[in-house]
């Protein structure tokens, strides 16, 4: 019988506000404003964890050492991964920073959304109107979708999809606004880049058109690529996990270096560990608590929890209209990881519960140092 196969993880566990606190033994996770001081190197074994070593910072090189050479060299890659510095994109008039959290807003042209459905379907002009409220109120960014993937959605033709997103991301575009197409077709992808969208956002991560990569590949601009177990009609489609959150890194590490190889830029890709998508509670629960360890992918993160089932599973089932609090309690658990974009629904009291998570930082930055 052939031995398991042992694979090494770099969890970050000991986050701090700014890197004085421990005398500047620290990495930036992502380039965000959160600081790391310990990390754990986690070994699974056929996908459960083995082992654990709590390491920190200021141990880095001695921990590596006690390391076989294999896992020595794939350790020191997920650690310069933690420290990557992502650059600014620069989307028309706009620039998008990762060096602090992003909003974007959620605009759904569809009449069978879980949480939204129907609220705009066939009428531009009001859709458009809701998207400027969200730039007004302080997102970086409004993700136009047609198409519902909620459990037991049907799916749509790309030819509809095209006829709800692509007169709302026109008008949008027209004001300077960053607009991202929420899609998985590589026909909308076409259309909603020539209406003037800037981001494609993918929930099967290219996997589900075979034309979406080399569509993204001519168009060299930033695309989600997102986690789901099955990139079929149903994203909901599963068989269980050994381990959810090292099981979703491993794909997106392995869906990134894929895309890469096959002329997508690095600087383009954000990742999303996709909650809820064909995930238990406790599954999204795990994801979420594993954040941090995310940041060794290389690349920007995306969450989006807002509304979503998760949260009436912790809130005696309340309904989607009634989930404002959870999202917003989810997205700043995303941000205090160091998360660089939060989708939502709520855009204006994200964006506030932001602002505040912001001014806290900022003065823990101030904070003088030893004399």
């Amino acid at each position: 019988m052939a031995p398991p196969e042992r694979k090494i993880y770099v969890r970050p566990i000991g986050l701090a506000e700014n890197p004085q606190s421990y005398n500047g033994a620290t990495i930036r996770l992502g380039n965000s404003l959160v600081w790391c001081h310990q990390l754990a190197l986690e070994f699974t074994e056929n996908g459960r964890i083995a082992e654990r070593r709590l390491v920190s910072v200021a141990d880095w090189d001695t921990a590596l050492s006690d390391l076989s050479d294999t896992h020595a060299a794939h350790a020191q890659i997920l650690f310069s991964n933690l420290r990557a510095t992502h650059a600014p994109l620069q989307l028309g008039e706009r620039t998008i920073r990762f060096d602090q959290p992003q909003v974007m807003g959620i605009l759904n042209m569809t009449p069978d959304s879980f949480s939204d459905g129907g609220q705009f379907a066939d009428d531009a002009e009001k859709a458009a109107d809701a998207g400027f409220a969200m730039i007004q109120a302080g997102a970086a960014i409004v993700d136009v979708g047609g198409e519902s993937t909620k459990p037991g959605a049907t799916p749509v033709w790309e030819g509809d999809e095209v006829k709800r997103v692509v007169p709302v991301i026109e008008r949008l575009a027209r004001s300077s606004a960053i607009v991202s197409a929420d899609t998985r077709k590589a026909a909308v992808m076409e259309a909603a880049l020539a209406a003037g969208a800037h981001i494609i956002n993918d929930i099967s991560g290219l996997l589900y058109d075979d034309r979406a990569v080399a569509v993204l590949r001519e168009a060299d601009c930033p695309l989600v690529i997102m986690h789901a177990p099955s990139q079929g009609d149903d994203p909901h489609q599963n068989t269980g996990y050994s381990n959810i959150a090292t099981e979703v890194f491993d794909w997106l590490e392995a869906r990134i270096s894929a895309l890469i190889e096959q002329g997508i830029r690095r600087q383009n890709i954000i990742a999303d560990p996709g909650i809820g998508f064909g995930k238990t509670l406790a599954d999204s629960l795990s994801i979420i608590n594993n954040l941090p360890l995310y940041h060794g992918l290389g690349v920007p993160l995306l969450f989006g929890a807002s509304r979503k089932r998760i949260i009436g599973a912790l809130s005696n089932e309340a309904p989607a209209s009634d989930r404002l609090g959870g999202s917003v309690a989810l997205a700043m658990k995303a941000i205090d990881a160091g998360v660089q974009i939060v989708r939502v629904h709520d855009v204006p009291e994200t964006v506030q519960a932001c602002r505040v998570w912001r001014g806290l930082r900022d003065a823990a930055l101030t904070v003088p140092g030893l004399e």
